[in-house]
C-alpha cells in the first residue's frame, strides 16, 4: 500500500508497557503516514505508577481508555485495545495503525491488520520481543526515538552512556547480514554500487528495519557508519550510492 494516500492513522497505546516520554517521537513518526486523528491510550490509571498520564493525555489530546484489573492475572488492557483496533478495521476509516506496547501479545492483532493490507508501526523497549516487532511493517524502538529526540532535556552523563551504548550494539552482524543481502538483491551498475534507497526498501520488505533503531537519522548515516559498506554520492543531486567490500 502506498503511503502516499494514507490520511487517517490510528494510534493505540498500552500505557501499562510503554513509557508516556515516547509519545511525542512517536507522533513525529506516523506523521510519515498522515494525520494522527484516532490517539488513545488504555491502562489501569488508578495505579500510582500511571499518574503521569494524566499530564500527557491532555498535552496530547490522548484519549485515555481506563481498564480495571477485573480480575487477577487477567489483562483487560489488552482485551480493550484489540476490540477497537478490530472495530476501527471494520469500520473502513483507518488507513494505518501505531501500537504502542513492548507485550508480544499483540503479534496476533498486528498479523489480522496487516493481513488487510494496513500498514502497522510498532513502538516499544528493546526488550520487545521479536515475534512482535517481526509482524509490524516498522517496529521503532521507543529509547532510540527518545535520544535523537531534540526536544528531550539534556541527559544526564548515566544516560549518555546507556545511549552510546544502545547504539553500539545495534550494529551486529544480523543487521549487516540484513544490508548485504538487500543489497545484493538490487539492481546494481558494473562497479558494484546500487542507489542506496533501493537497497533501504529491500530491507523494510524483508523485516521491520528501521534506520532510526541504530541510533540513526538518515540511512546514509548509518552505511557510513559500517566498514563493509561504501558510500558515495552522485550526480548534482548527491543522490547516494551504496557497495558491499567482499
Amino acid at each position: 500500500m502506498s503511503t502516499e494516500n494514507l490520511n487517517n492513522i490510528a494510534l493505540l497505546i498500552d500505557a501499562d508497557n510503554v513509557t508516556h516520554r515516547g509519545i511525542d517521537p512517536a507522533l513525529t513518526v506516523m506523521a510519515e503516514l498522515g494525520q494522527v486523528n484516532i490517539r488513545r491510550a488504555y491502562g489501569n490509571f488508578a495505579k500510582g505508577n500511571l499518574a503521569k498520564w494524566d499530564k500527557i493525555t491532555n498535552r496530547y489530546g490522548i484519549r485515555p481508555q481506563q481498564q480495571f484489573d477485573v480480575s487477577k492475572g487477567k489483562n483487560a488492557t489488552d482485551m480493550a485495545m484489540t476490540i477497537d483496533a478490530i472495530d476501527l478495521l471494520y469500520q473502513g476509516k483507518v488507513d494505518g495503525f501505531g501500537i504502542m506496547t513492548s507485550d508480544s501479545d499483540f503479534t496476533p492483532l498486528v498479523t489480522r491488520l496487516r493481513q488487510d493490507g494496513i500498514i502497522v508501526y510498532g513502538f516499544g523497549e528493546s526488550k520487545t520481543p521479536d515475534a512482535f516487532k517481526s509482524v509490524c511493517t516498522r517496529f521503532l524502538d521507543i529509547e532510540q526515538l527518545i535520544a535523537g529526540d531534540k526536544d528531550e532535556e539534556k541527559p544526564s552523563e548515566a544516560d549518555d552512556k546507556r545511549i552510546e551504548t544502545l547504539a553500539k550494539k545495534a550494529i551486529d552482524s544480523e543487521l549487516i547480514e540484513l544490508l548485504a543481502g538487500a543489497w545484493k538483491a538490487a539492481k546494481r551498475g558494473d562497479d558494484g554500487f546500487a542507489v542506496m534507497s533501493e537497497v533501504g526498501n529491500i530491507a523494510g520488505n524483508r523485516s521491520s528495519f528501521d534506520v532510526r533503531n541504530y541510533g540513526y537519522k538518515r540511512l546514509t548515516d548509518l552505511f557510513d557508519a559500517i566498514d563493509q559498506f561504501e558510500v558515495q554520492r552522485r550526480g548534482e543531486n548527491k543522490q547516494p550510492y551504496v557497495k558491499r567490500h567482499r
